[in-house]
């Protein structure tokens, strides 16, 4: 099977949710700047998790792309990554609606920790059914980034209930590190199609 129809799924689940967080803001009733103040953390929340779907709607796209054919396999880890991305919406509100709570930190930190699981086990699935030379396994290797994602919402969710801070601190890091342009993908591609 070919991976248009799961790409442009995906694209409109992402889309969904991103429109659902936006939606959830309450419109001040008051025309003046303290009545923005309340809103804050529930905008700065927003602002990390459209920043999280952002980058996994960049990387899915990514490796897609090089992905040439999907099976049943596929398709349902697809949408066991759709499932939690599903949650961001929730998690998002409850960590905005309650700043530096322990409890919604933590939950925030167990949505994007299985989201992360989930596009592992997708990537890994891609992997095993195109071959252990594949294109996306050569372009992602180790996949040292993934780790160090995992290892940094493992230890974020603890860490909220003694500083949820700390938690937040760490979903930034992540955030900021993949926002750091990772063109493992786009440098295989081009490697293989030079436009020179």
């Amino acid at each position: 099977m070919s991976t248009n129809r799961l790409e442009a799924f995906s694209d409109g689940v992402i889309a969904i949710l991103i429109t659902i967080m936006v939606l959830e803001f309450k419109i001040p009733h008051s025309p003046d700047w303290a009545a923005l103040r309340p809103l804050a953390p529930v905008f700065l929340t927003y602002v990390l998790s459209f920043i999280f779907l952002g980058i996994y709607w960049n990387n899915h796209h990514h490796m897609l792309h090089i992905t040439e054919r999907v099976n049943g396999k596929i398709l349902w880890a697809n949408l066991h990554l759709l499932f939690w991305l599903s949650l961001v919406p929730f998690a998002t509100g409850w960590m905005g609606e309650n700043h530096g709570v322990a409890l919604p930190v933590a939950v925030y930190g167990v949505v994007l920790l299985c989201a992360a699981g989930a596009w592992s086990i997708l990537q890994a699935l891609i992997i095993a059914h195109e071959g252990p030379n594949s294109r996306l396994r050569q372009a992602v290797g180790r996949d040292m980034k993934a780790m160090a994602s995992l290892a940094a919402y493992v230890a974020a969710i603890p860490v909220a209930f003694v500083n949820p801070w700390i938690s937040i601190g760490l979903y930034v890091f992540v955030a900021l590190m993949w926002l750091a342009p990772d063109r493992r993908i786009e440098s295989h591609v081009e490697r293989e199609h030079p436009t020179g």
